[in-house]
């Protein structure tokens, strides 16, 4: 029996080869198409977050006022930065807020959220209520309880304190008083948003949990300490993250409310955000300006960085 020779030369040759894209594997589709979908929006984000603190990084190494091309200076800003005074009552006030804000407005929070989620009578209200500071814009805000501050008979919390025979109190126009007037203020605004978040950490927690902890016989405060605040964790590392940043970045509650004298008297309220807007569109020196942008920036980094290792860890 003879073979017939096959020609695969032509056989290959006919064989269709069709476009690159039917070539490839399915992996690499889908990674084609993951990339796709996310190329603008990392090139969007890029030429608004990278590309300015890169350049940010850039001009705290100049001498630049908005008038003449960036100087080249080195570490010139820093230096002078350090060296200030001023700097350093800013950085101290700065971390006041940190250390005694976000304990208090997380210790509230958690306990107004606790109680909270026992309530049922009225309980969407309630929760709606406490809520409310936070989607009123921070400027409005400010102003009210500048004007809760203000002397007698036009601020009320002096009025009140006249009923029972108080002694008026100087609040923001106080050195020693200026600062926990203001950062009464910055919790109860962000005190509505914690206590939502609190509230949706506890109802994720399951009630078989509570229920096997009853049987077992447990009390209320030994069901809160190895139960609820353990299952709690997650939330709270993100509350303890998200209220320092807030805190380490507070502006507004200070500047309108200290609009006559921004920073209070003799700079006792003064954060390191405003410091930076009064060096950048108040003295024009932007290179100086951006140096205290890097060393706040810093300042956030570390911080988010320690809080969320410290607590992870325990």
């Amino acid at each position: 029996m003879v073979s017939t020779p096959v020609n695969t030369e032509g056989a290959a040759a006919s064989r269709p080869t069709g476009p690159v894209w039917d070539r490839l594997s399915m992996k690499t589709k889908r990674l084609i198409w993951v990339w796709s979908f996310l190329a603008l929006p990392i090139v969007f984000y890029s030429v608004i977050r990278f590309y300015p603190t890169l350049q940010a990084f850039w001009l705290s190494l100049t001498d630049w006022d908005l008038m003449r091309p960036p100087v080249f200076i080195g570490l010139g800003n820093y230096e002078r930065l350090f060296s200030d005074p001023q700097f350093w009552k800013v950085f101290r006030n700065t971390f006041t807020y940190l250390l005694i804000g976000t304990p208090i407005s997380l210790l509230l929070a958690f306990t107004i959220a606790y109680y909270l989620d026992r309530v049922r009578f009225m309980h969407a209200f309630i929760r709606a209520l406490y809520f409310l500071p936070f989607l009123t814009t921070a400027a409005a805000m400010a102003w009210v309880w500048r004007w809760f501050y203000q002397p007698a008979p036009i601020g009320v919390i002096n009025d009140v304190l006249g009923l029972f025979g108080l002694p008026q109190q100087p609040f923001i126009r106080s050195v020693n008083q200026a600062l926990p007037s203001i950062m009464v203020t910055s919790i109860w605004a962000g005190l509505g948003f914690q206590i939502i978040i609190f509230m949706a950490g506890l109802r994720a927690i399951p009630g078989t949990y509570y229920e096997a902890a009853r049987i077992d016989g447990l009390g209320e405060w030994a069901i809160l300490r190895r139960i609820t605040l353990p299952l709690l964790k997650p939330t709270t590392v993100f509350l303890v993250v998200f209220s320092s940043i807030g805190f380490l970045r507070i502006f507004d509650q200070v500047y309108n409310m200290t609009t006559n004298d921004p920073g209070g008297p003799l700079g006792s309220t003064k954060p390191l955000v405003l410091m930076i807007f009064q060096t950048a569109f108040s003295s024009y020196q932007m290179g100086y300006a951006a140096a205290q942008t890097v060393v706040l920036f810093s300042i956030l980094l570390v911080v988010s960085l320690l809080q969320l290792r410290v607590l992870r860890d325990k």
